[in-house]
C-alpha cells in the first residue's frame, strides 16, 4: 500500500548537502584521533581488537572522505556508484586485516594485554557514534543518498564494534581470557564482511530514485520512509 506522494525542494536539498558534508568532517575528525589512540594502545597491550577498532576507524575516515568528494560535486548522483565501491573495498580490507592478526594471536603469535585506555576508547565511542549515526542515516534517508546512508553505517558499526571491543577487553583484563581479545577481533572481521557486501550491492536499506524521477510514492515497508522527488513545475 502506498503512501502519501512526498517532494523535497531545491533549497531543503541544499540544506541535506550540507549536512551530510558536515557530518562527514566531524566523522573524520573524531575517526582520525579515535585511530590513533587505537592503534597506539593496541600496539602496546598486543592487542588484536584494539587494532582491529583502530583499523575500523581508518576505514571510516576513509569512507568520510569519499562521501565528501561525491557530495562536492554539483551532480553527487554521478559519483554514488563509485563512492560505494571505495566503501565496500575499505570494509573488506579491515575485515582481511583483522582476521590474521586475530588468527596469529590465536595460535600463540602473542597473547593480549590488559589495557585501560583501550577500554575508556571503546566507551567514549559508545556514548558519541550512535547519535552520530542516528542523524546521518535520518539525513541520507530524507535525501535518498545511498552513500550517505552506508556512510551511516559504517558509524553504526563502530558503535558494535565499540560494545564487542569493551567486553572482551574487559574479559581479558578482569579474567584473564586473553583469547576474548582475538575472539572479538573476529566478530569485528565477520560484521565488516557483512557490510562490505551490503555497500557492494548497493544494498543500504534506501533507493536513491534517478535524476528523471518526479515522483516516488512511500510504501507501508519502505525504510528510507523520505525521499528525494523532485517537485512539479
Amino acid at each position: 500500500m502506498s503512501g502519501p506522494l512526498l517532494l523535497l525542494t531545491a533549497d531543503r536539498r541544499l540544506v541535506l548537502m550540507r549536512r551530510i558534508r558536515l557530518f562527514a568532517a566531524a566523522t573524520i575528525t573524531y575517526n582520525v584521533l579515535e585511530a590513533i589512540a587505537a592503534l597506539w594502545a593496541g600496539g602496546v597491550a598486543d592487542s588484536s581488537a584494539l587494532i582491529g577498532f583502530g583499523l575500523d576507524s581508518v576505514v571510516e575516515v576513509a569512507s568520510a572522505v569519499a562521501l565528501s568528494w561525491q557530495f562536492s560535486s554539483k551532480d553527487p548522483e554521478r559519483r554514488e556508484h563509485l563512492t560505494l565501491r571505495i566503501i565496500a573495498v575499505s570494509f573488506f580490507a579491515l575485515a582481511a586485516f583483522v582476521t590474521v592478526d586475530a588468527i596469529r594471536s590465536l595460535t600463540g603469535g602473542g597473547e593480549a594485554q590488559h589495557s585501560t585506555p583501550g577500554i575508556v576508547i571503546a566507551t567514549l565511542s559508545l556514548a558519541i557514534m550512535p547519535a552520530l549515526s542516528y542523524y546521518q542515516r535520518r539525513t541520507g534517508r530524507e535525501l535518498g543518498s545511498k552513500t550517505a546512508v552506508a556512510d551511516s553505517k559504517q558509524t553504526l558499526l563502530c558503535t558494535y564494534l565499540s560494545g564487542v571491543l569493551l567486553i572482551g577487553l574487559v574479559l581479558n583484563s578482569t579474567l584473564g581470557w586473553w583469547w576474548a581479545d582475538a575472539s572479538a577481533a573476529l566478530v569485528i572481521a565477520a560484521i565488516a564482511v557483512r557490510e562490505g557486501v551490503n555497500a557492494w550491492r548497493g544494498d543500504v536499506c534506501c533507493t536513491a530514485p534517478s535524476a528523471n524521477t518526479q515522483t516516488h510514492f512511500v510504501s507501508d515497508d519502505d525504510c528510507c520512509k523520505t525521499v528525494e522527488a523532485k517537485p512539479p513545475a
